[in-house]
């Protein structure tokens, strides 16, 4: 696509993907990578360890990822423009109760409605809709609508630990529920008119293996599914719990958290360089070539992080883990799609997308418990990356054997 070709592109499809961009910038409010840099606030609030605090984030992540598997079926039968607000209404009640809650018994609810209205069905919305809107340039649409995440993810943490000087936490939390109603007249203006006014009609949508459109029950049953389960639950799992430890693991490698923090514009810069590169790539040659190996650079990242003491150190590790990261915002939504088809994506993305924050809710709570028991960050590193060979592996394995059935 050259340069003009990429900035018409842009114009004619300005509003579809500014909406996709916003519904994932405002995922932030519900990713771990925001939740986490309040954790000492949060433990020192309640009075709970690493792993209580631990099991408590997963408990609610969990319970939301059991809701997404009817919820992200909404998108099958409601049009973003009407399920877009609804969702952003919830994410700004999460962000309020979180500001306002002082009970510990409601604290694994408030992480429920966080992470179900943010990182569940912000996303899923997102993503879904840019599946179903674009066809032949559905990579692109995918990156360019990840973007949103990518500059939440630089950005935000960077804000907030700076403004925590300034203000109490449960302020900022007051913050990120005012930016989030504010938006929800912006969604609403982006999507006066959707990119088909038929969004669901047979029109619009694409089949997968075999020429015909996979229900979700059929998708639950065929091989694929399971041989890829685990590369859609490993980079939510370890990367949510590298994020959520993040405070804990600048402690026991000597660095003031701010540094660490200051790498993560750096981290987000490679993970869009990686998006678009994925999105580019999908577009060319689909995702059945590049899926079983995306998530090689993330072993490797594991594995410096395992070993390094050095700041400097660290940033190397992030630059592999971004790579993968990258590229998982673009390349799972569009292998569902590749692979099973449109007219059901909604219903069968929202599966993927429950294992997806099954395995948010497993990081964090499984390294915690680990950490108290004694086995160190850096341990638990080297394993995660061998755990990420053996997904690329299983992947490899599983595409193989599905490719047939074209």
């Amino acid at each position: 696509m050259t340069p003009f070709s990429l900035r018409r592109y842009l114009i004619d499809n300005a509003n579809w993907l500014s909406a996709g961009v916003l519904l994932t910038f405002l995922s932030s409010f519900g990713q771990t990578f925001f939740i986490s840099i309040f954790s000492g606030q949060i433990r020192a609030e309640f009075g709970l360890g690493h792993g209580s605090w631990g099991v408590i984030y997963s408990l609610g992540t969990t319970v939301s990822a059991v809701v997404m598997i009817w919820a992200g079926g909404l998108t099958d039968i409601f049009r973003v423009r009407v399920l877009g607000p609804v969702v952003l209404s919830g994410l700004a009640l999460a962000t309020l109760a979180m500001a306002t809650n002082s009970a510990l018994f409601l604290l694994p609810f408030v992480i429920f409605l966080l992470r179900l209205f943010g990182q569940g069905m912000s996303i899923h919305l997102a993503q879904v809709a840019m599946a179903r809107w674009f066809t032949a340039t559905r990579g692109k649409a995918l990156s360019i609508a990840s973007l949103g995440y990518a500059i939440g993810e630089s950005l935000l943490p960077l804000i907030f630990v700076a403004a925590m000087a300034f203000l109490d936490w449960r302020w900022l939390w007051v913050i990120a529920a005012g930016v989030t109603i504010l938006s929800i007249p912006v969604l609403m203006g982006l999507l006066r008119q959707e990119r088909t006014p038929q969004s669901l009609s047979g029109d619009h949508t694409a089949t997968g293996m075999q020429d015909r459109h996979w229900t979700r029950r059929a998708a639950l049953l065929h091989p694929l599914f399971w041989f890829m389960a685990p590369a859609i639950l490993g980079p939510s799992a370890f990367i949510t719990a590298f994020f959520f430890h993040q405070v804990h693991l600048a402690a026991v490698k000597g660095w003031p958290h701010i540094q660490l923090v200051a790498l993560f514009p750096v981290f987000t810069g490679v993970s869009i360089l990686s998006m678009f590169a994925a999105g580019w790539a999908l577009d060319k040659w689909g995702t059945a070539r590049i899926m079983p190996f995306y998530q090689l650079p993330m072993a490797v990242g594991f594995a410096i992080l395992s070993a390094v003491d050095t700041i400097s150190g660290a940033l190397i590790g992030l630059i592999f883990l971004a790579l993968t990261v990258g590229a998982n915002n673009t390349l799972p939504s569009a292998f569902w799609a590749e692979f099973y088809g449109t007219r059901h994506i909604g219903a069968i993305k929202a599966l993927a997308t429950a294992v997806m924050v099954l395995g948010s809710a497993i990081g964090p709570a499984l390294t915690g418990v680990l950490i108290d028991r004694g086995v160190s960050l850096g341990t638990q590193f080297l394993w995660i990356a061998v755990f990420f060979v053996l997904v690329c592996v299983l992947a490899w394995i599983g595409i193989r054997r599905a490719r047939t059935e074209f």
